[in-house]
């Protein structure tokens, strides 16, 4: 990842975390609730009410996040122009929130992959007017912070979610526990009203609509590709969540303790995961602005480094998966943020987002070959095997790190903005 300026903040300047800035946080956390709370109980919901197996859950995940991909490409864009990010952002959280609740309603198998994929398109749509209207907010220094603040209310979305779940089911059952989801996310719906609102104040009164492109000749003349060759040998190697709740599972249902019990500390170890990667985005936005994104960068791809050295370790000590879960969490709250980031010091605002939607795409398939990839290897090899491969890519992602040359003006298109 190259690096970019981080000039420091002075007295003169004003303060960076702003209603607005606020309201982002608040809108990632509500949304992240609620779609998690459907999230956790949807491979039960598709099992028990549906009779769908482990193909049917594939199937449906597989083709959502490959939208959420594109459609955070599409969206970068629609990003672009001041005016239509604000709507964009606004109904992509209140379509996110509809689609994902009305899954609780629904009968037959189909119908819940076609709301699951317009729950995840909705989100990659509004991902890219999210991250360009938030950096619209604050002064250029404080980037990395504010992108902490954001990539931190959404770890914590992660946390609260599974765990509002597990209540409900047990109260209202899962069916209502999904249709409940639909609350969090018209809180989120309605906190991100107020950050749009300040960043009208800041418009000029006249502003021209800007011309639907994904500009990929500026995007690359800025040095785009260069900043995510790193980004790519990262997602390659950032395989999903779920496969180390699994990883866990197996190796904690052994002397006598049950796969249900066994199971319960595997979540509760991914919950702390969830909070090691929200404290971790919130300092590593902090480092962001004073040291550059490239470091925090680099940290994060090598706590992931060790904590799949520890999954790839057959051993049977909660504290010691509870230490991997932590360095996994630690390790996508500090390199998500340091993406967000310099993909925004590097680009001015007409082409910011697009810079966005490309790297939502590149996170994106990313991710979805990485989980492929493991979850082969773990199948016909062995699970050392398949930790050992992403560790080999997160490796990777620190050396070219270290190596990209940094550009001498990391962003002299902001000039041109």
């Amino acid at each position: 990842m190259a690096q970019a300026s981080a000039p420091q903040e002075d007295a003169a300047q004003p303060t960076w975390l702003t209603r607005g800035v606020g309201s982002i946080g608040a809108a990632s956390f509500f949304s992240d609730a609620g779609h998690e709370m459907a999230t956790s109980v949807l491979p039960t919901f598709l099992a028990t009410t549906m009779h769908g197996g482990p193909g049917v859950l594939g199937a449906i995940e597989g083709t959502s996040n490959a939208l959420i991909g594109l459609s955070k490409l599409a969206g970068g864009p629609l990003a672009n122009d001041p005016e239509r990010r604000g709507r964009i952002a606004s109904g992509g959280y209140l379509v996110t929130a509809v689609a994902t609740s009305a899954i609780g309603l629904t009968t037959a198998v189909w119908q819940v992959g076609a709301l699951r994929s317009l729950a995840w398109m909705s989100r990659g749509l509004r991902s890219p007017s999210r991250d360009t209207l938030l950096m619209s907010l604050v002064p250029r220094e404080a980037y990395g912070r504010a992108s902490g603040v954001e990539r931190a209310g959404d770890n914590a979305g992660a946390i609260v979610g599974p765990l509002l779940a597990a209540v409900l089911v047990g109260v209202v059952g899962v069916r209502h526990t999904i249709l409940l989801a639909l609350v969090p996310g018209v809180f989120a719906a309605l906190a991100i009203t107020v950050a749009v609102r300040e960043a009208r104040r800041g418009l000029a009164p006249v502003q021209a609509r800007r011309a639907l492109s994904f500009n990929l000749r500026e995007l690359r003349a800025a040095g785009l590709v260069r900043v995510l060759a790193p980004v790519a040998l990262f997602e390659v190697g950032n395989m999903a969540t779920t496969l180390l709740i699994l990883r866990a599972t197996d190796l904690l249902h052994s002397g006598g303790r049950s796969l249900a019990a066994a199971t319960s500390v595997a979540i509760v170890l991914y919950a702390a995961h969830n909070g090691a990667a929200t404290v971790a985005a919130l300092g590593g936005g902090h480092l962001s602005d004073r040291r550059g994104p490239r470091v925090v960068f680099a940290a994060g791809c090598a706590s992931y480094v060790a904590a799949y050295a520890v999954f790839a370790w057959d051993q049977t000590a909660w504290p010691v998966l509870l230490a991997a879960f932590v360095l996994a969490g630690v390790g996508i709250g500090l390199a998500e943020t340091a993406e967000s980031t310099v993909v925004a010091l590097m680009l001015p605002d007409r082409l910011r987002g697009n810079g966005f939607g490309v790297l939502g795409l590149v996170q994106s398939m990313g991710a979805l070959a990485a989980s492929l990839v493991v979850g082969f290897l773990w199948t016909v090899a062995s699970p050392t095997l398949a930790f050992g491969y992403a560790a080999a890519w997160m490796m990777a992602a620190v050396v070219v790190t270290v190596l990209v040359v940094r550009p001498t003006t990391p962003a002299a298109a902001e000039a041109s903005a």
